[in-house]
Parts: structure tokens; C-alpha cells; sequence
């Protein structure tokens, strides 16, 4: 294995902020909540496109277990932080009951701005997702050559990370109705295939040039060559509600990436299918979640996903075991054992309707479930 490449990981996480009192959305939170976490988490915190939204991003890690340890500290004190103001922090793809028209946006110039080029179909945009960056040194060329190969797997990661099934007071039927949302949005989806970095860089210069984009932080792939880091980003999975869920996918990640790297060395690489394949099982995690099968295109059938997630983890053993981060491997198969934030809510969900609560008390029930769970410590270690 090449000692010269770092794979380095940072994780992105944005958060709704909840009033305590009635569980919906704190629409204008006041301003000294966001200093409090500013002088608490410097610039690891800040503001999301929603007023409502607060996003942390972990410092550079060398290990899962550390970036672990960073969301788990940022998750307490934003929530400490937040309960002097009656807010606490909500770590799941989409509120269950709130209503995005009744939502602001963000004072920042870089909101506004994006406000007034995409108008609704951005302010829409009241949903809340997980990034994942890793440190793969300067090499762009091994960069774009390692997001043409991995997206093969986006759809599994989203799958996995599922935390969205009601919208607006209603059950979706999907799993992931944030990335329903989010591909309303221009330049978002799968990545083109580009042969080298270059051919990538020339491509957004047009745009660039043409003056419809300012730089390539506006193109918001599934997973894009990070433009203020020499990262590659992983954006295609909701946040997860449980933080071990959040490292067990990072660490998918960046095993998969290593991986890769392995094959690489051996003049050996990942078969690359059309995305018109990838895309059908980005529909199918979008949809069904880990409760249904994927499309090995190999084989030319459908797999379960839990087959799927044992061949994972025996693809990428070697690779966990040399990065530290066997646990949080291990860990995928307890997601798919007791399910993702999606199943749990919609079981808090449907249990109180049986218990004879009302539709909206029975989502505040979800909404109760989704505060304690963001604030559970980590199992993993």
C-alpha cells in the first residue's frame, strides 16, 4: 500500500434545530445561539441554507474513531449550547411535520444569492444530508479516477444511511425523500465520467467562463472532487440520527477508496458500468432503502441487501483492519439487522396511531425519538 497517501477523513453533518416546546422547527433561532457554538467549535460550526439548520464539519482525522469522537462532542454541545435557548439539535434528513414555505433562509450572501437564482425549487431545499471527505493527498488525476470507479457504490451508502420518510405531516413510501428533494436542484445526481482531471477542470471552466457558475462548489454531485479541499466528498446519504451509523458509513468509504487504491497498484480496477445502471440502484436505495434488493449488474440480477452488506465487508476487510476502523465495518451489519433512522421512525410512527394517538401528536412522538436518539453515545469502541 502506498504510504504516501494519507487517507485522511472529515465529516460534514447538518442538523435541524427544534423547538422543545412544540417540536417544530426553530424558524429564527436566535443569534446567540450560532456565537455560543462559534466560540465553543470555532469554524467547525455554522450556518446551513435553512435559518432553521445549523452544519458542523469535523477538523482533518486520522482515524474513524477520532472524526467519531469529534460529531459525538459537536452533537453535545450543540446541545447544551442549544438548551439555554430551548432548541436542541435533530439529526435526521427531513423534519417530520414541518412545512418548508413557513421556513426562512439564511442571511448570508451566498444563500441569498442562491435564493434568488433558484427560487422555489431551492427553498424547498428543508432537508438535512452527511458529507463525507477523504484525504487522498494532491494527486487530482487519482482523485477523478477513484470517483469514476466508487460510484458504483453510492447507491449502498445511501441505503444505509436512510433518515427520511415523511414529509409535511405525510408518510413518503420512500426511504429517502431528501434526495427526491435535492435532485431538484440543477447539477445534482450522479457524476459525469470525465478521463482526467483535466477534461473535468475544462469542462466547469466553460461554466465558469459563461458566468453561470462562480466556482465548482456550485456543482453538487452524489460525489465531486472537494474544490476547497484535496479531498474527494462523498454527499449522496442523508444524515444519519445515530452517530455510530455516521462512522460505520464513513469508514465504508474510505475502505472502499482504499480498496480501490489496492487494485490500482496491481494494474487491477473496478468494472465501471453506465449510470444509466448506477442510476436504477440509486432509485431502488431512494425507494426501498436496505428492505430491498440491488442490482448486481455482473450477474445481471437482483441481490439482497443483505447479501449485498456481507460481501462488503468481506471487500473491504483487509483495508478496516489497516485503517482501525474493523468496529465501524462491523457495525454495517447492525444497521441492516435493526434498521436505519427511516425504520425507526416509521415504527414510532405507526405504534402511537395504534395506540390511539392523533396523526400530528403521533409525529411529535417521531420528533421526541429522532431528539433522544441524535444524542445517544456512541456504542462503537
Amino acid at each position: 500500500m502506498s504510504s504516501s497517501l494519507p487517507f485522511t477523513v472529515g465529516i460534514e453533518e447538518e442538523y435541524h434545530l427544534i423547538d422543545v416546546e412544540t417540536r417544530g422547527l426553530a424558524v429564527s433561532p436566535p443569534a446567540a445561539l450560532f456565537q455560543n457554538c462559534k466560540a465553543a467549535l470555532g469554524t467547525c460550526v455554522g450556518h446551513e441554507f435553512k435559518a432553521s439548520q445549523i452544519e458542523i464539519g469535523t477538523p482533518v482525522c486520522d482515524t474513524i474513531a477520532e472524526a467519531r469522537e469529534q460529531i459525538s462532542n459537536m452533537r453535545r454541545t450543540i446541545a447544551d449550547i442549544g438548551a439555554e435557548h430551548g432548541i436542541q439539535p435533530l439529526a435526521a434528513a427531513t423534519h417530520p411535520f414541518a412545512k418548508w414555505r413557513e421556513t426562512e433562509t439564511s442571511e448570508g450572501e451566498r444563500y441569498q444569492e442562491i435564493d434568488q437564482d433558484l427560487q422555489d425549487v431551492v427553498r424547498r431545499l428543508l432537508i438535512s444530508g452527511m458529507h463525507v471527505h477523504v484525504g487522498l493527498g494532491e494527486d487530482d488525476e487519482l482523485r477523478m479516477d477513484l470517483m469514476n470507479q466508487v460510484t458504483y457504490f453510492l447507491p449502498h451508502m445511501l441505503a444505509l444511511s436512510t433518515s427520511s420518510p415523511f414529509w409535511q405531516s405525510f408518510d413518503t413510501g420512500m426511504m429517502s425523500y431528501r434526495l427526491s428533494v435535492f435532485t431538484e436542484l440543477p447539477r445534482t445526481g450522479l457524476p459525469n465520467r470525465f478521463d482526467t482531471f483535466v477534461d473535468y477542470q475544462r469542462h466547469v471552466d466553460v461554466l465558469v467562463q459563461a458566468g453561470v457558475l462562480q466556482d465548482a462548489t456550485k456543482i453538487w454531485w452524489d460525489i465531486r472532487p472537494s474544490d476547497r479541499f484535496p479531498t474527494l466528498e462523498m454527499r449522496i446519504c442523508d444524515v444519519c440520527t445515530d452517530v455510530d451509523d455516521t462512522a460505520a458509513i464513513a469508514a465504508l468509504f474510505v475502505c472502499l477508496l482504499r480498496m480501490l487504491t489496492r487494485l490500482k497498484e496491481t494494474n487491477q480496477r473496478w468494472r465501471q458500468y453506465n449510470n444509466m445502471l448506477v442510476r436504477e440502484n440509486r432509485w431502488r436505495a431512494q425507494r426501498y432503502g436496505i428492505d430491498e434488493s440491488l442490482i448486481d449488474f455482473g450477474k445481471g440480477a437482483l441481490v439482497p441487501f443483505t447479501d449485498l452488506v456481507d460481501e462488503l465487508i468481506d471487500l473491504v476487510r483487509e483495508d478496516a483492519e489497516e485503517l482501525g476502523c474493523s468496529a465501524e465495518i462491523r457495525h454495517l451489519r447492525t444497521i441492516v439487522d435493526r434498521g436505519t433512522s427511516a425504520h425507526m421512525q416509521r415504527q414510532v410512527y405507526y405504534d402511537a396511531l395504534q395506540a390511539g394517538k392523533a396523526p400530528d401528536l403521533a409525529l411529535i412522538e417521531v420528533v421526541d425519538k429522532l431528539l433522544e436518539t441524535t444524542q445517544k453515545p456512541s456504542e462503537i469502541g
